[in-house]
């Protein structure tokens, strides 16, 4: 219970360990170690609609603790490179299969996100990504307020790059998990 001034922190009375432990290994006895048949259909079915394998899905679910509501892709990841803002056609495909995820962008120079958006409408949002030259302070501000845009919550969202810079707005963001467009796209 708490009172005036107390800061919810942990208990100070003794064996609190000790409760804990016996808290824990009767949640484990109750639950075991293998999810209910209707929950793993459900997670399986949803894997699927992100374009995720299974082992992919859970591992970031179980790290984030949250559903993954947003995919957020860097143009290099999209394979957008050179002077067309168009995406392929089979990323396209990939990205028009998502169901119920926000599909979100980061485009890098010489792109622009407004030209970026229009020539490829399956996008929900495009936002600039962080340039090279400016560190971590722009990284972080530009992914961060990328996500914030698309109203997600920071740990709902998996980002999907192609290159080392990339992986780092994994930590920028507080993103969910990161996977490398190879392993996204198949190629």
């Amino acid at each position: 219970m708490s009172m005036l001034g107390h800061n919810r922190g942990p208990t100070m009375a003794r064996g609190q360990r000790y409760r804990t432990y016996l808290w824990s290994r009767a949640r484990r006895n109750l639950m075991g170690n293998t999810l209910p048949i209707k929950t793993l259909q459900m997670r399986l079915k949803r894997a699927a609609e992100l374009g995720l394998d299974y082992r992919t899905y859970a591992s970031v679910r179980s790290a984030s603790g949250r559903d993954i509501v947003a995919i957020l892709f860097s143009s290099n990841a999209l394979n957008a490179v050179g002077a067309s803002p168009v995406i392929p056609q089979a990323e396209t495909a990939r990205l028009e299969a998502l169901k119920n995820c926000g599909r979100l962008a980061m485009v890098h120079l010489p792109h622009r996100p407004a030209d970026f958006q229009a020539a490829n409408p399956v996008l929900d949002l495009v936002h600039a990504a962080p340039r090279f030259d400016l560190g971590w302070p722009d990284m972080r501000d530009r992914v961060r307020a990328a996500i914030r845009s698309a109203r997600a919550p920071a740990d709902g969202v998996l980002i999907v790059g192609d290159t080392a810079l990339e992986r780092e707005w994994l930590v920028a963001g507080r993103a969910a998990g990161y996977v490398a467009a190879g392993d996204y796209f198949g190629t």
